[in-house]
């Protein structure tokens, strides 16, 4: 739990310096001038939109993970009613990605 808990304030502390964006057009956008360095998809957001997401994602080079809900997603970063979210920071989306990696590989240990 200590661990979500820090992903939800590099989150929102991410938000508040403007550092991420959310919603499936500008992350898009951003992904294709290659200003994402981390795209973050949450588990509940649509087959064909998680598709598209990571293809593109993948054809970029541009890392991407699929974590938390769109609800709790939205609350951490104050952009309502987002699924798909990208830091455009590399030191934010450097720890971010460290820790869900963190929290994955952990919850596959059970």
């Amino acid at each position: 739990m200590i661990k979500k808990n820090k992903i939800n304030s590099y989150l929102g502390f991410a938000a508040k310096s403007k550092n991420l964006v959310a919603g499936q057009g500008i992350v898009l956008d951003k992904i294709k001038h290659r200003k994402a360095k981390l795209v973050i998809i949450a588990e509940d957001v649509g087959d064909n939109t998680r598709k598209k997401i990571i293809n593109k994602c993948n054809s970029n080079n541009i890392a991407v993970k699929n974590y938390g809900l769109c609800d709790q997603l939205s609350q951490m970063t104050g952009k309502s009613e987002k699924g798909v979210f990208a830091i455009l920071d590399d030191n934010f989306a450097q720890v971010i990605l460290r820790e869900i990696d963190q929290i994955q590989s952990e919850r596959e240990e059970f």
